[in-house]
């Protein structure tokens, strides 16, 4: 009887456990024979695309957005940064429109892939609005959307398409604004102090952006109310997650380069901030001097992403929009203080984001297998076949 005792530990010791998807998983009393077969449906179902794919492949989205309005900031006439400038200019305006068009291919493709998701998996997508990481990045597509509009060289921010778009892609952020902010002071189980973790900005992300698009357009009382909701639940995060309560720490080893986060929500925050008030004023400096706090601060500690590390992922791409949107307010810096050491850091930041963002595109291209892994955080197609066994 013992050693019985020993092998039924033994094996419920070794059934994994649900993650993300766990209302996607068959939960029927069968026999052994009906089991085995209906394990087999379910492995060769969820082994498919739709299945492995989920929101955080929009940190693909967001990493080339950026990058285009990078460049699109870079070659404007205003950027004094003579050692960068000249070198953009002398780049032909058919790459900039390539760069663009390569980021709303890419956006417009995991669009279409997720809307397809919607329809086939939807208790997936259910189950991942439910999730305390999962839900951040629904916000990714609509703020993916406003920093290509931004960069788009084909609308002015005056042009009425241009404000029909910023209505069409800022209304799904205020929704999810009402769904997610309210959970986090109503619902017990979903208080910020239990579901906080670093992708959690995101969801002030999406407000910041939204107002700097806003500014641009001069609607300067939209801005200031999305500028409103996000710098306050900013404010409210950040000391959530610096003091550690349960759920900051609830991400897994792969996903830790997110932590690079940190750095893009005050950085957005200063770029929305200098739109709104046509200056990059006292507020905005301290803003991004607390982004290259928050910066060298992560860079100083390589052990955190070494397991990380080890093998390609899709979460690597995280850290590449955080990297870009530092490099947009150190343009914006190097504008207003004029001096070697600001175009110098815009320098620095600018070529780092470039770097990261091409080798990050060198990686996926040649470790394409890697893509939808088996093994990702978000997916627990093996519940079916562990409990099977």
């Amino acid at each position: 009887m013992a050693q019985n005792q020993r092998r039924f530990n033994v094996t419920n010791h070794q059934i994994p456990i649900p993650t993300l998807h766990q209302s996607t998983t068959n939960n029927t009393g069968t026999d052994t024979g009906t089991s085995t077969r209906a394990s087999k449906t379910v492995s060769s179902s969820d082994l498919s695309i739709l299945t492995r794919f989920h929101a955080g492949y929009f940190r693909i989205s967001l990493a080339l957005c950026s990058q285009a309005l990078l460049w699109k900031t870079l070659a404007e006439p205003t950027t004094d940064a003579r050692a960068l400038s000249s070198i953009v200019r002398t780049i032909p305006s058919f790459a900039f429109i390539l760069l663009w068009s390569i980021a709303l291919l890419t956006l417009l493709l995991l669009c279409l892939l997720y809307l397809v998701r919607c329809f086939l998996r939807f208790r997936s997508v259910r189950a991942e609005l439910a999730h305390h990481v999962g839900m951040n990045y629904l916000f990714a597509p609509w703020i993916s959307f406003l920093m290509l509009l931004q960069a788009t060289p084909f609308l002015q921010p005056d042009n009425r398409l241009y404000r029909i778009l910023w209505c069409a892609f800022s209304v799904p952020i205020v929704v999810l604004d009402v769904k997610i902010y309210g959970q986090w002071f109503t619902q017990g189980k979903r208080f910020l102090s239990m579901v906080a973790n670093p992708t959690s900005q995101i969801t002030v992300i999406g407000n910041l952006v939204g107002a700097h698009v806003a500014a641009q357009m001069g609607w300067k009382e939209s801005a200031v109310c999305m500028f409103s909701l996000g710098i306050t639940h900013y404010l409210v995060l950040f000391v959530t997650l610096y003091q550690r309560f349960l759920g900051s720490d609830s991400l897994p080893a792969m996903l830790r380069p997110v932590f690079f986060l940190f750095i893009a929500a005050p950085s957005t925050a200063s770029l929305a901030w200098d739109s709104i008030s046509s200056s990059f004023d006292t507020g905005c400096k301290m803003l991004f001097f607390l982004s290259l706090f928050l910066f060298a601060s992560l860079v100083s500690r390589p052990a955190l992403f070494k397991r990380s590390m080890r093998r390609f992922s899709v979460a690597w791409w995280a850290y590449s929009f955080p990297l870009t949107i530092l490099a947009l307010a150190a343009t914006e810096y190097a504008q207003d203080v004029k001096g070697v050491i600001p175009n110098v850091l815009m320098l620095v930041l600018s070529v780092l984001s470039v770097v990261v963002t091409l080798a990050l595109m060198v990686f996926t291209a040649l470790k394409t297998n890697d893509i939808l892994p088996h093994d990702d955080p978000f997916v627990c197609y093996n519940i079916a076949r562990g409990t099977s066994t």
